[in-house]
């Protein structure tokens, strides 16, 4: 798994579920992803293996302290660029799926411009 994007994908998506429900498990997030239970579970161990996140004898997963920060640096990414879109006229749903793509391969030095831009534009 790249962590760069699809390991980046899934520490996001289990922050989102872990923000709805104080457990996460496997099935929950492909559920949320529409992936295959064996996907998931081929991710999450390589997750584990990288001590980003830990999964306890029930199954639940939590992130490690490192984990917790790619995964909430890539949801800020995800909701500034959703804002950055959504304030040029962009649809919101079509924002939202465009920001998820673009949060993966954007410089840190256009991301942080758009940041400053739609500071000054509240």
């Amino acid at each position: 798994m790249d962590l760069h994007e699809s390991g980046e994908m899934y520490l996001e998506t289990i922050l989102m579920l872990k923000n709805k429900n104080e457990y996460v498990r496997s099935i929950d997030i492909a559920h949320e992803m529409n992936f295959s239970k064996p996907s998931v579970s081929r991710a999450i161990k390589i997750l584990k293996e990288s001590q980003l996140i830990t999964v306890d004898q029930k199954g639940y997963i939590d992130f490690t302290d490192k984990g917790c920060q790619i995964a909430e640096k890539v949801y800020n990414r995800h909701t500034t660029l959703t804002d950055f879109l959504v304030t040029l006229g962009v649809s919101q749903k079509q924002a939202e799926d465009d920001a998820c793509r673009l949060e993966h391969i954007i410089s840190e030095e256009s991301y942080q411009c758009i940041r400053q831009f739609l500071k000054k534009q509240s």
